[in-house]
């Protein structure tokens, strides 16, 4: 059985013991400056993911955080192994200086660069960068800028007089190796259509397992009339503890911290987004903090305060592991992650759960012989 593969998440808007809002339409929350989003701080980060088994951080992109290049190269230069999962927004760069970009950073980094490709939900943040087409075509230039990008990957001349891109006699001088993967997102129709023909890990945000399930199925559909298939990946916070009761007690002490009028405030930002993924993020507690339980383990309350990624996977180290194998029975093989603060929830999981999942069978440190496991579970002499 292939082994699951965990992301983890660098906040780049800042970190707390709280949870920072922002994004899709959301005001950032002032608990971020607990913990801002310095180079020094985010190395921890990394520096703990790496140890503890995650095979890449996700660095997101917006107004409301730090650039997801410039911060990753930084970062990278102190990490080995690590990969990253870059968030960039296609409408803001050429293809070929994003292909060019992308190549530059396999190459300084010794291959560590994941693309997670963002068209951008949000017209009013969009105009704000100087882009100023609707949402559908934004995802058909997201169409044109990916084709024109893996046709250079390739090693390819191209020439494009598309809808909305235009290039002439485009090419890399030095392709990159590997070749970086695309992760991408999108509910809509169009996204799905985009997703089908050029990326490699199409990510779900964490609804509840029936309607993942309704996703995949969809997009495995979509990419078969393409003559591809796709991986699937989920994006979730978690809150893990030793007892169910311990992770629980958590949830509810980050649900006491949100202000009335701070959540009004975010609920009517995200209600005017034009995200269908967001649109259904807030079906799952309609602004409302009862029942937030929305499947067993499935936590809404994070989206009372945040856009985008709005739920957490909640328990005991033993029940957040059955919620992951029930995910992975889905089709779920990659699982993007973060908590509050991201320093101290990396280890909750990673010395919590990680290990149940190996035991299972579903899981392996990537870099980790079985020596170096048999090793580890050597009594040591006193």
């Amino acid at each position: 059985m292939p082994s699951l593969t965990f992301h983890w998440f660098l906040p780049t808007s800042g970190d707390s013991r709280d949870v920072v809002g922002g994004g899709h339409g959301a005001p950032a929350t002032d608990s971020g400056r607990n913990r801002p989003p310095t180079v020094a701080y985010l190395t921890q980060i990394a520096r703990a993911a790496e140890d503890l088994g995650f095979v890449a951080a996700l660095t997101p992109t917006g107004a409301w955080c730090e650039d997801a290049w410039l911060t990753t190269a930084m970062v990278s230069q102190a990490t080995e192994r690590l990969k990253f999962l870059v968030a960039f927004r296609p409408g803001f760069l050429s293809p070929t200086l994003g292909a060019q970009m992308a190549s530059t950073f396999q190459r300084q980094t010794g291959g560590r660069l994941l693309l997670n490709v963002v068209t951008g939900g949000e017209s009013r943040e969009q105009r704000a960068y100087g882009d100023f087409l609707d949402k559908d075509a934004r995802y058909r230039r997201t169409g044109e800028f990916l084709h024109v990008v893996r046709e250079l990957w390739a090693g390819r001349t191209v020439d494009l007089r598309g809808e909305h891109l235009h290039v002439e006699d485009a090419k890399l001088v030095r392709v990159p190796d590997p070749v970086p993967e695309v992760y991408f997102g999108g509910s809509s129709a169009v996204a799905g259509e985009v997703a089908a023909r050029y990326v490699d890990v199409y990510l779900t945000w964490g609804e509840p397992p029936e309607q993942v399930a309704a996703k995949i199925a969809r997009l495995r559909a979509l990419a078969a009339k393409e003559g591809r298939t796709l991986r699937f990946g989920i994006r979730l916070h978690v809150i893990t503890r030793d007892t169910a009761e311990q992770a629980w007690a958590e949830a509810h002490r980050l649900l006491d911290g949100f202000d009335p009028e701070t959540v009004r405030a975010v609920q009517d930002g995200l209600a005017r987004s034009e995200s269908e993924g967001q649109r259904r993020m807030l079906a799952l507690h309609g602004g409302s903090r009862d029942a937030l339980e929305i499947h067993p383990n499935l936590w809404a309350g994070i989206g009372l305060v945040r856009g985008g990624a709005g739920t957490a996977l909640v328990g005991s180290h033993d029940e957040v592991a059955d919620r992951i194998a029930e995910y992975h029975a889905l089709g779920i093989d990659e699982f993007v992650l973060s908590g509050y603060p991201h320093l101290e929830e990396a280890y909750w999981f990673g010395e919590g759960v990680l290990p149940r999942l190996a035991r299972r069978g579903l899981w392996r440190h990537p870099a980790r012989t079985p020596a170096d496991r048999d090793a580890a579970s050597l009594p040591v002499a006193v």
